[in-house]
């Protein structure tokens, strides 16, 4: 199994090209595996609070972190350019459109919607982030698509969309040093854009990812309490940062005479319902026993213990599977109010197989009558110019 975890994190040092592997660390930065894991089950045993006023100022300056090391105290101004809809396929309970949004000038977010052919009189939305993968990558992956199709299905509006250097994403590389603001700015754009789509619920937001798209979910569950549900996966550690620049490539962790980690990160999601999925192939192996009381510790301050849940698979590997999808199928039709119904065979158990695998080409957001606009940014150099 431990093999299986160092294979894991070589597989993120080698795609996100961090030069000197994760222990090389400098400054301010908090990488891979920046702690041992004893060490990041001592921090949290030396950060217990006792009372919720004392968390409360202790969340604040974590957040106060997250803002400044992401260079986002003050937000960029949105564009004031319309997001692009287009390509609407019809598939079995659900449909899938192509999206184009404008997060910076000249910068493009690409995904795609997926919405129920059911008509509610409102609808839960869920944004769904990926994380690093193979081939194909991200939002084409079998998993993400399968997710994002089910809850549609369920009754929810489902947006996935691209890191950037993935898919359609194309205006830089992934690892640019700012990709961490990059992919922040990316997130809160797309909560934007899902919230304005008729018919949604504000009440009713979710958001889940798997490995990097499980960071991007903490990360905004924590920045924007329009998140009303997060289900980070295979992600929340006491001693791993994340592997990539897009994760920790800047200073969210650690200032002079401060330091947190990714559990504390996750933790300011309370009391709002979260999910940790974890397993026993990576980072996440100890989550039953370190990670996932501290962070009920946190919610029983509120008097929400029961708003938190932790479905460990310690025989499962680093992914977003069957199984993994399944324990979020049931946590956000609970809180989110969806049909589990609707992914259901008669005997209860949960079936995927209405649901059609597209091919990357049909996914894809650009064609001829839709290509990148004339003044997008190109370049790694252009795309930090406005960072």
């Amino acid at each position: 199994m431990e093999l299986t975890m160092n294979r894991i994190i070589l597989g993120v040092i080698l795609f996100c090209g961090l030069n000197g592997g994760l222990l090389a660390q400098s400054g301010e930065l908090c990488q891979g595996a920046y702690f041992t894991e004893k060490q990041g089950a001592e921090f949290l045993e030396a950060e217990t609070y006792q009372d919720l006023a004392t968390w409360e100022h202790k969340s604040q300056q974590i957040r106060d972190r997250i803002l400044k090391g992401l260079e986002l105290s003050t937000l960029p101004p949105r564009p004031s350019s319309k997001a692009i809809i287009h390509g609407k396929m019809i598939l079995d309970g659900y449909s899938v459109e192509k999206v184009i949004l404008e997060t910076l000038p000249g910068f493009y977010l690409t995904g795609n919607l997926y919405r129920p052919l059911k008509q509610l009189e409102s609808y839960a939305g869920i944004l769904a982030p990926h994380g690093h993968g193979q081939n194909p990558t991200g939002r084409y992956m079998e998993q993400t698509q399968k997710r994002c199709a089910a809850l549609a299905k369920m009754g929810a509006v489902v947006l996935a969309w691209d890191m950037i250097g993935h898919g359609d994403s194309q205006q830089c590389q992934h690892k640019i040093p700012k990709a961490a603001k990059l992919q922040t700015i990316n997130s809160l754009r797309a909560l934007d854009f899902l919230e304005s789509l008729p018919g949604i619920d504000k009440q009713r937001i979710g958001m889940t990812g798997e490995s990097g798209g499980g960071t991007q979910t903490f990360l905004l569950a924590a920045l924007d309490d329009r998140i009303k549900v997060s289900v980070p996966c295979v992600m929340v550690s006491a001693y791993f940062f994340g592997g990539c620049v897009c994760e920790s490539g800047m200073p969210i962790h650690k200032a002079a005479g401060f330091q947190t980690n990714n559990v504390q990160i996750a933790a300011l999601a309370a009391p709002r319902p979260m999910l940790l999925i974890s397993d026993g192939g990576d980072w996440t192996k100890n989550t039953a026993e370190v990670e996932f009381p501290y962070i009920l510790s946190i919610y029983s301050l509120y008097g929400q213990a029961r708003l938190l849940e932790n479905v460990h698979l310690p025989h499962e590997k680093h992914d977003y599977g069957p199984s993994k999808r399944k324990a979020m199928y049931v946590f956000m039709a609970k809180t989110l109010g969806l049909n589990l119904q609707a992914v259901q065979n008669s005997q209860g158990e949960m079936d995927e197989s209405s649901i059609r695998v597209l091919s990357p080409e049909a996914l894809s957001v650009f064609d001829n009558q839709h290509r990148l606009p004339a003044h997008a940014l190109q370049g790694d150099a252009a795309v930090m110019g406005v960072l």
